[in-house]
């Protein structure tokens, strides 16, 4: 049977209008314009080290979006007892208008950290769907770039190794490892927190000394010290690896609740200073550069309420002249987003963070596909939605909340 001029369009809106389907009347009968989609359930999959949540249609199509995965078990809680009631029966589309209700009638469950981290797994979700029910890729919906690849860093820790946290060797190690695999630019992060403020002994000289010896004077260097210093302590070993090292950027030198102390460290080093990890919503990210000042925000896209959140971050620092250079050490949906975003903004860093596939994770075999990457670039997908295709029977399977 011969479609309708409407009907054609319908299909081909949804990426349905094959030969099979165009043959068939029946084919067509259940198939729903955008605007009539309804979201018909909201799952959370709970993994050790990871949050992912499904969102179900009455149009038979999903959307898949990581969630933050620090505590995913509380995440997957707040989903089940106040998102599920606020999205379900919701059009897709609406999803500024479902990121208001969620932030803004969960906010006493926190602004900051538990809710802005579940209501990234929604939002993310919610593009990937978008993106599926349109045929397109997420940036093409938040405005394209052309760009088709992204250069990125290598980024790792001192986590793991033979005593818990990875020596001077073993960190140079890692680093030589990154770099061949085509990674001209790598991140050794220190990992040393406030708890261990201004540590006694500090490793941080020998380490990227090591580092440095390893990789050789042409690789771009970056430290992150996550918070490990008081200012005057941070101007100190900033200085320092620059002059003997030559980092080329500092990462989160001081207390991320220390915004006036953040911007003499930015005013006191000679290289670009980086953070935005720990802030989870645009007014946090407007103190960050307006108070701290700092050059270059790391928006998180699993932390930082989703993509939709994490855009409007990335226009208001376009304003102030800032790049976004994203936080991401997560392999899988968290990178999808993360790329489609990239993808996006016109104040994109050079080089954004990668961590590499993070086998030790345990979570790439949820996936059927994964990331084109070649000569320290990552390809930006182009498949509909955020650009990975879930194996749900592997979800359902090893998923740990029942």
């Amino acid at each position: 049977m011969a479609l309708s001029r409407h009907e054609f369009l319908r299909v081909s809106a949804l990426g349905l209008a094959t030969p099979n389907v165009l043959s068939s009347s029946v084919a067509t009968s259940h198939i729903k314009e955008p605007s009539e989609v309804k979201i018909t359930k909201v799952k959370p999959y709970v993994f050790k080290k990871a949050t992912f949540v499904k969102i179900e249609t009455d149009a038979g199509i999903s959307g898949w979006g990581e969630a933050d995965h620090d505590h995913p078990e509380l995440v997957a809680k707040v989903i089940e007892e106040f998102c599920e009631d606020e999205v379900e029966g919701q059009n897709p589309f609406h999803s500024e208008h479902i990121w208001a209700r969620l932030f803004f009638k969960g906010e006493d469950i926190g602004s900051t950290g538990l809710l802005p981290g579940t209501i990234a797994g929604i939002d993310n979700a919610l593009w990937d769907l978008k993106g599926k029910l349109l045929n397109v890729p997420v940036r093409n919906l938040l405005g394209s770039t052309q760009a088709e690849k992204v250069r990125v860093y290598g980024s790792y820790g001192r986590s793991g190794g033979k005593n818990g946290q990875k020596n001077a060797a073993e960190m140079a190690a890692t680093g030589v490892a990154f770099v061949e695999q085509g990674y001209a630019t790598i991140k050794a992060r220190m990992q040393i927190r406030q708890l261990n403020l201004n540590p006694d002994p500090d490793p941080t000289f020998e380490i990227v000394r090591e580092v440095r010896k390893a990789v050789g004077d042409d690789i771009e260097l970056f430290v992150d010290f996550n918070n490990g210093y008081t200012p005057a302590k941070a101007i100190d070993m900033g200085l320092r690896l620059y002059e003997h090292f030559n980092i080329a950027a500092l990462e989160e030198p001081i207390s991320y609740l220390d915004y006036p102390g953040l911007s003499q460290v930015v005013e006191a080093l000679p290289i670009p200073v980086m953070a935005g990890e720990h802030e989870f919503n645009k007014w946090q990210m407007r103190d960050l550069l307006t108070i701290g000042r700092v050059d270059v925000i790391n928006a998180d896209v699993i932390k930082c309420a989703g993509i939709s959140e994490c855009k409007k971050v990335a226009d208001m620092a376009h304003a102030f002249d800032r790049t976004i250079m994203v936080h991401n050490a997560r392999p899988t949906l968290a990178t999808a987003a993360s790329l489609q975003l990239i993808g996006s903004i016109p104040n994109a860093a050079r080089v954004q963070e990668y961590g590499g596939k993070r086998e030790e994770l345990g979570l790439n075999h949820l996936f059927d596909d994964y990331f084109t990457f070649e000569d320290g670039y990552l390809y930006i997908p182009s498949q509909p939605g955020l650009g990975l295709t879930v194996n749900e029977e592997a979800m359902e399977k090893e998923k740990l909340n029942r």
